[in-house]
């Protein structure tokens, strides 16, 4: 009998946790002024745009909604092709804090959040979903961590709703990282993509072999 109701516990726990509803936040609010152009739509090698394949990526481990800069709507149209749910932040130009921002606020059913970036098209889906697993499994706060460097995406639990939804200025959620830190379960991989982020044309070329 006891075995059983340890079973029966353990089942529970288990439906409980991966019952979660995890909502992927893609953040695609930036103006990309370092890059020249509009790097968000800047084609890759192989044709598709910078955030379309970070929003490919993203959206075959988790639903996701795209928070987007008023006026881009070429981009809106091909994110919302990709699956995403699309939400214009209106005052997106106060920097990453205020689009994340509104993206929390526009998910309020979340139990959880993975927070990526639309300049970051070479995340492999399964570092993305090693950081889900990490929600699923209780951790508060959760990310990818490549040679001791912390990564994208961020998983973070509803447990910091209220300290997101106010965040403002540039940073994200780094002082929230930062301030529970102890909180955070880092996940090593082998995946360089998890911090390479396109700022300029020449971050597009090869990386060196690391």
């Amino acid at each position: 009998m006891g075995g059983e109701a340890g079973a029966a516990l353990r089942s529970l726990r288990l439906r409980s946790q991966t019952d979660l509803k995890i909502v992927g936040i893609l953040l695609a609010a930036g103006s990309g002024s370092r890059f020249g152009s509009d790097k968000l739509r800047h084609a890759l090698p192989h044709g598709v745009a910078i955030a379309v394949q970070a929003a490919r990526h993203l959206t075959s481990q988790v639903t996701v909604v795209a928070v987007v800069r008023p006026g881009s709507d070429e981009l809106a149209a091909a994110l919302q092709a990709e699956g995403c749910a699309i939400v214009v932040c209106d005052n997106a130009a106060e920097g990453m804090g205020a689009t994340l921002a509104c993206g929390v606020r526009a998910t309020p059913e979340a139990d959880a959040w993975l927070v990526a970036l639309g300049d970051m098209p070479f995340v492999r889906p399964t570092s993305i979903a090693a950081v889900r697993a990490a929600l699923e499994e209780g951790a508060p706060l959760t990310a990818p961590y490549f040679h001791g460097r912390r990564g994208h995406p961020v998983g973070i639990s509803a447990r910091y709703r209220a300290d997101l939804a106010g965040i403002g200025g540039d940073e994200g959620a780094k002082a929230l990282l930062l301030r529970h830190s102890a909180d955070l379960r880092k996940i090593p991989v082998g995946d360089p993509g998890v911090i390479r982020d396109i700022d300029r044309p020449e971050d597009l070329a090869p990386p060196l072999r690391v």
